[in-house]
């Protein structure tokens, strides 16, 4: 591997082209004023001060934008992880206290250590277990945990911690008539700025507006009198280099989680990157990206960051804004940085309500109804997968829900590929074409030949199916004296497949019909060479199409 392809930065700091300068600073600007925000919105959420969401956007942001290979991922807190985070410590340690915060870190270490190993042993194939209806179901159902669970910060009432919306929106009507006006009122203000911001201005840092706004109010009004929770003393400065302690109870506890946010990060984060790469037309490396991600959270957990990945939204601005190149990113970490170094004191009268409608308007458009809609009309089995971890994730939680999702569309993977779909094939009248007769009224069978297609590899799992299909098949018929198996869809052959294959060829010799294969791939071809199938069919009876199969069988 060249060292422009293992670090990628080589490659476009050797041949950037200074006038793209201007374009990546005005990116790197726009989506830092849109990461402030939502970095200490977001680690609220994590259960985390505000504060350790911008330390989790400077660091990552530089390692990424060097070793990824998205032009215009940006790389920083997201709402799904945080909630995640939230899921996985709450258990463990208080909310907001030191100790959590130390665990927040070690979970970004492990999840930098799970995303680099992924990288480097190239197993960006595993992302695939999580289907897109599960994913779909999942974030839908997510979403809307996230977005409930700020209802504490909303109204000013303190509500438990749940992953269980009912329990949320229950305990909120309980609690009616302790919500504080004031935090309501900025809440509900916040929220209708930011959609209103969205429709009318959508360039605008609606964000960062609506923070301004309100902080001012609440410093002029001293609403803090008035019951109004703010984010408080924020501390300047960067965080000091440390290395996190390691338990090893605590690491069999956060495992799971671990690995669980690796995947789902991951596939957040190279779903966008891909979109924006295809619009650019280049490619995205996902080995890479595992890189460039499990690197970007190792450094994070060095500087008392927590797990991070590439955003949705900020992407899309990153990329609006003109990104051409990491340095995009770079610039966003400096802005950062600056922020951290010269204006934490801005942020002491920020209320919390602000932030909670940072996260509620950020997360609800991510429930996902198009995608309901697309798979009622297309496919009614996925949109079942995706109800079910929509359902799952709302009603158990967030492993649970995702667990259940990616078993579900396994199973049925198992269940599909076990009985998989068979025609009979007929002639096309005036051509050497032939299809299924199902589906093509012109298409004819030939007397005494049964062709019948399998569309799937022939294994272990499916052989009893397409014996009970070939023998339903052959009873169906009248005077078989031949069966064309046409094997174009046929991958590959296990030794359970090859020893059926070789049972179903001497049973049919014993009743007088005669088996041929058409269409026959190069390595199945070499499993029947090596158990002796091929010698026993010879070359005869294996053929390069159904035509010239019905032609030997009836000569």
């Amino acid at each position: 591997m060249s060292p422009s392809r293992l670090f990628p930065f080589l490659g476009w700091m050797r041949h950037y082209d200074r006038s793209h300068a201007r374009e990546d600073v005005a990116a790197g600007l726009t989506t830092a004023v849109m990461l402030i925000p939502q970095a200490m919105a977001y680690a609220m959420l994590a259960g985390l001060p505000p504060i350790i969401g911008l330390y989790a956007s400077t660091l990552p942001l530089v390692v990424y934008s060097l070793m990824g290979s998205s032009r215009e991922l940006a790389v920083g807190p997201v709402a799904m992880v945080s909630l995640m985070v939230a899921t996985a410590l709450t258990p463990l340690a208080e909310a907001g206290s030191e100790s959590y915060v130390a665990l927040a870190v070690v979970l970004a270490l492990l999840v930098g250590v799970i995303q680099t190993a992924m990288g480097v042993f190239r197993a960006g194939f595993l992302v695939n277990f999580l289907s897109h209806p599960v994913v779909s179901g999942f974030t839908s159902a997510a979403a809307l945990i996230i977005g409930f669970s700020q209802l504490t910060h909303l109204l000013g009432v303190s509500i438990p911690r749940s992953h269980h919306v009912h329990t949320i929106v229950l305990t909120a009507i309980e609690r009616i008539g302790e919500v504080n006006v004031p935090t309501l009122v900025i809440g509900g203000v916040s929220i209708a700025a930011l959609i209103v911001l969205k429709k009318v201005a959508p360039k605008w840092p609606r964000a960062l507006i609506v923070v301004v706004a309100t902080t001012v109010a609440v410093w002029g009004l001293d609403l803090p009198r008035y019951g109004v929770k703010i984010v408080g003393e924020v501390p300047s400065g960067l965080p000091a280099l440390s290395v996190p302690s390691l338990d090893g109870d605590v690491l069999s506890q956060l495992l799971p989680t671990a690995l669980l946010i690796s995947l789902v990060g991951f596939m957040e984060s190279i779903s966008v990157a891909k979109a924006f790469a295809s619009r650019k037309r280049y490619e995205i490396d996902a080995n890479q990206e595992l890189l460039g991600l499990g690197l970007a959270n190792i450094a994070g957990a060095l500087f008392r960051g927590y797990p991070v990945t590439g955003g949705f939204s900020r992407t899309a601005v990153n990329a609006q804004a003109g990104a051409r190149s990491g340095v995009a990113g770079l610039v966003t970490a400096g802005v950062v940085i600056i922020t951290l170094l010269l204006l934490t004191d801005l942020f002491y009268f920020l209320p919390k309500a602000t932030l909670a409608a940072v996260i509620m308007t950020a997360v609800f458009g991510l429930v996902d109804i198009d995608e309901v809609k697309h798979l009622w009309h297309v496919d009614r089995v996925d949109l079942t997968l995706l109800g079910l971890t929509f359902f799952a994730t709302l009603l158990l939680g967030i492993e649970p829900g995702i667990g259940i999702g990616v078993g579900a569309s396994l199973l049925w993977f198992v269940v599909r590929t076990t009985r998989p779909h068979t025609a009979v094939l007929g002639r096309l009248p005036g051509t050497t074409a032939f299809r299924n007769v199902d589906r093509y009224d012109a298409a004819t069978k030939i007397p005494g030949v049964l062709a019948l297609r399998i569309d799937a590899s022939f294994y272990f799992g499916n052989v009893a199916f397409l014996k009970e299909t070939l023998a339903r098949e052959i009873e169906a018929g009248s005077d078989i004296e031949t069966v064309i198996i046409d094997a174009t869809s046929i991958n590959r052959l296990d030794s359970s497949a090859d020893a059926a294959l070789r049972e179903i060829e001497r049973d049919l010799a014993e009743r007088g019909i005669t088996l041929h294969f058409a269409g026959l791939k190069g390595p199945v071809r070499d499993t029947m060479a090596r158990s002796g199938l091929a010698e026993t069919l010879g070359q005869t009876r294996m053929h390069l199409s159904v035509h010239d199969a019905v032609l030997a069988a009836t000569e």
